[in-house]
């Protein structure tokens, strides 16, 4: 909670920030005397220095634009490049501001051509903000969501390859973090916690590319709590849908073993000691 509070915090601030500094670029005119066509001057202008990656500079341009021409029809494309050009800072703040004109631009001009784009664009804003498998996944789950929503809206973009294979990033990564999860509990044999997770990875993602071990260590899973008959559809799928798998074999020798004896279930229903951050929070959430 903290964590989001803290999120929605630094936002809001920065935010504040640009809106303050937009007004006060506002009234500073850029266009030199004489220019019939001070939109399009604007644009061009902004478009050369963002060929360079100078960013800022092509902001102010941007943001005259957007500001004092509200009737150009270079406006959208002007918001746009406002989005592009925090996007292209790549710091945490930026990215912020990116993901708000992003998001204007589809409040604004929702039908617009470049609809696409802006979507697109708001699913990158989060996917570059995307930490490791181990860390907070809360920027991969907007990622996935902003992402999947480009996919499903706008079929015919020209981006939608690329959106794709940015959604199945995100989408592994998610399922990734809740595998180590799902491991850790395995490996410290509280086969409930571990059941649990790795069923939600399946359920979530079963195009997750590294199933192999899901399908194995939730089979050895239930396997251990005395379930045989529910793990032999996981092992036989392993061994279907996988040509190659370091848990091949393994899953092939399951499949030929006599039931065992059970092994007795864990004597209290609590997550292992040692668990990480993020692990912790999440055996807490399991426990509740």
């Amino acid at each position: 909670m903290m964590c989001r509070v803290s999120r929605a915090a630094v936002a809001a601030s920065v935010l504040a920030v640009v809106a303050l500094s937009s007004a006060c670029s506002g009234n500073k005119n850029i266009v030199p005397t004489g220019i019939l066509e001070g939109d399009k001057y604007l644009m061009d202008r902004a478009t050369e220095l963002v060929a360079k990656k100078k960013w800022f500079q092509a902001r102010e341009y941007y943001r005259q634009l957007v500001d004092n021409y509200p009737q150009s029809n270079y406006r959208p494309d002007a918001k746009l490049g406002l989005g592009d050009t925090y996007l292209g800072e790549k710091s945490a703040e930026s990215l912020v501001l990116a993901q708000n004109e992003f998001r204007e631009f589809l409040t604004f001009y929702p039908t617009n051509p470049r609809a696409d784009y802006a979507q697109f664009k708001l699913g990158m804003c989060h996917f570059q903000q995307m930490l490791a498998p181990d860390r907070d996944q809360t920027e991969t789950r907007e990622a996935v969501a902003e992402l999947a929503l480009f996919v499903q809206r706008y079929p015919q973009s020209a981006l939608q390859e690329e959106g794709r294979q940015k959604l199945r990033v995100a989408q592994t990564r998610l399922s990734e973090s809740e595998y180590k999860v799902g491991y850790f509990y395995w490996r410290n044999k509280w086969y409930p916690g571990a059941i649990d997770r790795f069923r939600a990875v399946l359920k979530s993602d079963p195009d997750y590319p590294k199933r192999d071990a899901i399908y194995f260590h939730l089979g050895d899973s239930l396997v251990k709590m005395g379930r045989r008959a529910e793990a032999i559809p996981y092992f036989d799928r392993l061994v279907k849908e996988f040509e190659r798998s370091e848990y091949l074999a393994k899953a092939q020798l399951a499949l030929k073993e006599q039931p065992a004896e059970p092994a007795p279930p864990p004597a209290k229903k609590e997550a292992p000691a040692g668990l990480g951050l993020q692990e912790s929070a999440a055996a807490r959430e399991y426990l509740r």
